[in-house]
């Protein structure tokens, strides 16, 4: 049939696969766009499970607001604070409460806070970073190298051990970089690609030479342009006031009856001879936004080219848990004036990080009671993920004892586990989507969304899969 355009009496159709929030936004910004230009589209999601949202589930019982998975969202990318601004919802979120907003690391057993203007790899401030006792002497030096140390050779890429190590020296990586930056990829550091992950460090060399004197100007721009600037500005972190799964919901809401299809997995995929996609042998479809995870996605397309499966199982995953835990106030010694501590990997603990939630953002506990959220396994743990309930409870509390020296029973207790969840983007990764991206060109009308391409947060999730919604649209009804 033709794609001109509605000229005919059977509007194109699409298929999403994977309700996460990559599906989601892509098949809200479809929705979007066929309002725009006035062009109907007959769309269906497919997902495997019984709910909506993937690793994003929110929980409320007696006061307390449990997030299973993301708790916030960056604002500083812009594609998910964009979508909450079109769906008119801004006034439901919150940011963090900045009278607070202090992270500490933990060394030789100790809570130590982390120096003011040190951002994820690099100090920005000079003093804090001099009489914090974080680092030793020595290594305060080899950080200081930096402001003299030549351009490294141009690589395209390498991973975050060695940048870090290269430009900041080795305590740099395993007290501040590993658990911060590690920590938000749940990465082997050694693994890590720069350049897919933060290539800003990279352009930072290659333009400055320095990292702390790129980040320094940098530092000073922001500075200076939050001073001349008007208006509402948001905290690094926002989320909503009712958790996470408001934003799930709000997308959800906006499909229209019939579109979602749960408790449905995609388990094939193929081109017939009019060009359309046939999803598990049933209708057929003029476009499919595969919005799995990669392991996932390589199973679907593997029929039809065992090439592009051979690259997607190539992203390899790992897998993490939370721990939550709520206790009364009083049972913790701890001033708790943070929003919580992460855990370099030489500490060799049993826990990556643990944030205080009730501290961090407001309306999580009731007063007089404090929810902390404990993170377990990754890459550097993964043995850790595989103990049962009782056993990761009881390994998270002998942390919680040994550093907030919290002895009594918590009253809450929640544990969400996330197997295979958190793709790995390891150095050569860039390389590998664009042979992916090569091969998708041989299939049109195929398209991939969500966290194991260009991003992991939920921003960049939003942003996949609005991009991938773009150009089914174009695919489907031509130019705008």
């Amino acid at each position: 049939m033709s794609l001109e355009g509605n000229t005919v009496a059977t509007p194109p159709r699409l298929a999403v696969v994977g309700g996460g929030i990559a599906g989601l936004a892509a098949a809200h910004r479809v929705l979007e766009l066929s309002h725009e230009r006035q062009r109907v589209i007959d769309i269906s999601l497919f997902e495997a499970g019984g709910r909506l949202g993937g690793s994003i589930a929110t929980e409320r019982v007696d006061g307390f607001l449990i997030e299973s998975g993301p708790d916030a969202f960056l604002s500083e990318k812009p594609w998910a604070l964009a979508l909450c601004k079109r769906l008119g919802v801004t006034d439901q979120l919150i940011g963090t409460r900045e009278e607070f907003r202090r992270t500490y690391v933990v060394h030789a057993g100790k809570l130590h806070s982390l120096p003011d203007g040190f951002l994820l790899l690099a100090p920005t401030r000079f003093l804090p970073l001099l009489t914090s006792r974080l680092f030793s002497w020595p290594g305060k030096l080899r950080m200081g190298l930096d402001l003299v140390l030549p351009r490294g050779t141009g690589r395209r890429d390498e991973s975050l051990s060695s940048f870090v190590t290269r430009r900041l020296g080795r305590e740099a990586l395993e007290r501040v970089a590993q658990p911060l930056v590690g920590g938000i990829y749940t990465a082997d550091p050694d693994r890590l690609s720069l350049a897919a992950t933060m290539p800003r460090f990279l352009e930072m060399e290659r333009q400055h030479r320095s990292v702390i004197l790129a980040m320094w100007r940098s530092q000073r721009r922001a500075a200076a342009q939050a001073s001349s600037s008007s208006g509402a500005r948001w905290s690094l972190f926002v989320s909503f006031a009712n958790g996470m799964q408001t934003l799930v919901d709000l997308l959800a809401q906006r499909l229209p009856e019939g579109t979602v299809r749960l408790r449905t997995p995609v388990e094939s995929l193929r081109r017939n001879a009019q060009g359309t996609w046939q999803v598990n042998d049933e209708l057929a479809y003029d476009a499919v936004i595969v919005a799995t995870p990669a392991h996932v996605t390589a199973e679907i397309v593997r029929a039809i080219d065992p090439d592009l499966a051979a690259e997607l199982t190539g992203i390899s995953y790992t897998s993490s848990a939370t721990v939550t835990l709520a206790y009364r106030r009083e049972d913790i010694p701890h001033p708790l004036n943070g929003f919580g501590f992460v855990v370099p990997s030489i500490e060799k603990r049993s826990i990556v990080a643990c944030t205080v939630s009730s501290i961090k953002y407001r309306g999580r506990a009731p007063d007089e009671y404090v929810l902390l959220r404990a993170f377990v396994g990754g890459a550097l743990q993964e043995r850790l993920f595989d103990l049962d309930d009782l056993g990761m409870e009881n390994a998270v509390r002998r942390e919680l004892q040994d550093l907030l020296g919290i002895t009594a029973q918590p009253v809450l207790r929640r544990i969400a586990r996330h197997r295979l969840a958190m793709p790995q983007y390891d150095v050569g990764h860039l390389d590998r989507m664009q042979r992916i991206q090569e091969r998708l060109a041989l299939l049109p009308g195929l398209l991939l969304a969500g966290n194991a391409y260009r991003g992991v947060g939920i921003p960049d999730c939003v942003h996949g899969g609005e991009d991938a919604a773009e150009a089914a649209m174009t695919l489907l009804c031509g130019t705008s």
